[in-house]
């Protein structure tokens, strides 16, 4: 028993990958492509995205966002949990990033259910709203600039229906958003954002300690 969260050392996380991650082979060759790229760092983890599509898959959902792609792992994860029907609008502003991960897309059978948008994210989204899409998506990830988390949480939150969960990555910074002498653009940021977070009563909140920190913000 334990009254806290308790530390994973590297023989714990080993055990727990050993005992639980159920990564299909298309993601795990992705993930291995995305480690040797010079940004690899950016990469969620493997038992976060397993954890992403259980969410997706208990909440029903049909249509999904994602908020910065990287090398489509997280796109890949979420589309691989998605009906035959399903769909996840995809927001980066990087061809380079997103051309890894395309051919596995395709691999998987799931290129038709990843909507890729090559804009800023705010004008996506906001497109979104205009064309009157608010309240139609279930799920939405957000993995992108931290400094630009406040205005895609609010495009995300009025796309989602209720009950619909948002989740929001990096909530730790590596632990710096928890040092008040840290000073980084990015550390500041989060700070700033998961104070407003958890008083914003539009939502219900759980903090998940697994990757760099994942919170999941349910709309009410």
């Amino acid at each position: 028993m334990s009254t806290h969260t308790i530390d994973i050392v590297d023989r714990l996380y080993a055990y727990m990958l050993d005992i639980s991650l159920r990564e299909p082979d298309v993601l795990r060759r992705l993930r291995d492509e995305t480690a040797k790229h010079p940004m690899a760092i950016m990469q969620i983890s493997p038992e976060q995205g397993q954890l992403m599509q259980m969410l997706v898959r208990m909440l029903d959902a049909k249509n999904c966002i994602e908020v910065g792609v990287f090398t489509g792992y997280s796109s890949l994860v979420v589309a691989l949990a998605l009906p035959a029907d399903g769909r996840i609008v995809a927001c980066d502003i990087s061809e380079d990033y997103t051309a890894v991960g395309e051919p596995f897309w395709k691999d998987a059978g799931v290129r038709g259910k990843i909507d890729l948008r090559i804009a800023p994210a705010t004008e996506t989204l906001d497109a979104m709203i205009t064309a009157g899409e608010t309240g139609d998506y279930d799920f939405a990830f957000i993995d992108a600039d931290k400094p630009g988390y406040p205005e895609y949480f609010e495009r995300c939150l009025s796309l989602l229906r209720v009950g619909g969960v948002i989740a929001v990555d990096n909530i730790f910074m590596d632990g710096n958003a928890a040092d008040p002498d840290t000073t980084s653009e990015n550390a500041q940021a989060m700070r700033k954002f998961n104070a407003m977070l958890k008083d914003d009563t539009r939502v219900e909140l759980s903090l998940i300690p697994i990757g760099d920190g994942l919170t999941l913000a349910r709309k009410v």
